[in-house]
């Protein structure tokens, strides 16, 4: 019988499954290698951890590995395949890190598949992160959506691929989740046909707290909303407030979820890029063996 020991938090609502040890060992030199042969000959792992009857399709999934540069190495998945960042899953690793005695002091360097990003924990519990360099790839992308209509948007990175859309004409409350899911994933179907690499689709409105300065809500990978603001999502919208001069560099940008719960975030900039920097709260929910019995026709997730 196999058995993963994990960590569960959460970030802004948002779940992490962290995977401290049980897993077959990777091959590799760096994270970015050690990605590449988890997604190649070690899937199962994945489907195991993150769906049912073991995970949600909202979970997110982080493996903990070696690394020769950083205090720790992290790779990011969720229910349909790896992710290459993920801002609310690394608060929360570092959250559940401190909690199991991995991690000491308050400031910290991870190794992700797309790069290193430094860590600190705040005087206020929070932990903010230096993301990737982030940009605007494409502005005013327009897509025809059958059943909705014509939307514009902003192609951005912030650590994963965004189409980014303010004019969408809905309400973004939770009492409209379903018609919000049902817009979001036919306007994926139509921005991809222009840009492939976007897998994540990000509706943005006016806050529901006035101290705020945005609410979102975001598609997924996979077809589940994030709870969270979106760690790699505020990256992406801070580049675009960036290339358009709506925010200046050092200032704060407080980014609502759907859910109410807030990031706080800045920039800064880098020849064509910015270097975001993203804060929220994190709390572990469990310490879990989970036991993958050779006998069970689901121990390795139901597709």
């Amino acid at each position: 019988m196999m058995k993963l020991q994990v960590v569960d938090s959460h970030t802004a609502g948002e779940p992490t499954r962290l995977v401290l040890a049980g897993g077959p060992a990777l091959v590799g030199s760096t994270v970015a290698e050690l990605a590449a042969d988890f997604a190649a000959n070690h899937d199962h792992i994945r489907r195991a951890v993150v769906l049912e009857p073991r995970g949600s399709d909202v979970l997110v999934g982080a493996w903990l590995v070696p690394s020769a540069v950083a205090d720790a190495g992290i790779i990011f998945f969720n229910n349909v395949g790896l992710l290459g960042m993920c801002g609310h899953g690394l608060i929360g690793v570092v959250e559940s890190l401190l909690h199991v005695g991995r991690l000491h002091g308050n400031s910290w360097t991870i190794e992700t598949p797309v790069g290193m990003v430094p860590v600190q924990r705040r005087a206020d519990g929070s932990v903010s992160l230096q993301n990737v360099p982030s940009f605007r790839l494409a502005g005013e992308i327009a897509v025809d959506v059958p059943g909705f209509g014509r939307f514009t948007g902003d192609v951005a990175w912030g650590g994963n691929w965004f189409y980014l859309v303010e004019d969408h004409r809905e309400a973004l409350h939770l009492s409209n989740v379903e018609r919000l899911l049902q817009l979001a994933k036919a306007i994926k179907v139509e921005i991809v046909k222009q840009f492939t690499q976007v897998d994540h689709v990000e509706l943005f409105g006016p806050p529901g707290d006035a101290r705020n300065d945005a609410r979102n809500f975001v598609l997924c990978p996979g077809n589940a909303y994030d709870r969270s603001p979106c760690g790699t999502g505020t990256s992406a919208k801070l580049a675009c407030l960036a290339a358009r001069g709506k925010l200046g560099e050092g200032a704060t940008w407080r980014q609502e979820s759907i859910l109410g719960t807030v990031f706080e975030a800045s920039y800064a900039s880098s020849d064509e890029t910015i270097v975001p920097t993203i804060a929220g709260r994190a709390f572990v929910t469990a310490e879990a063996t989970l036991l993958l019995h050779p006998d069970d026709p689901f121990r390795f997730g139901i597709v």
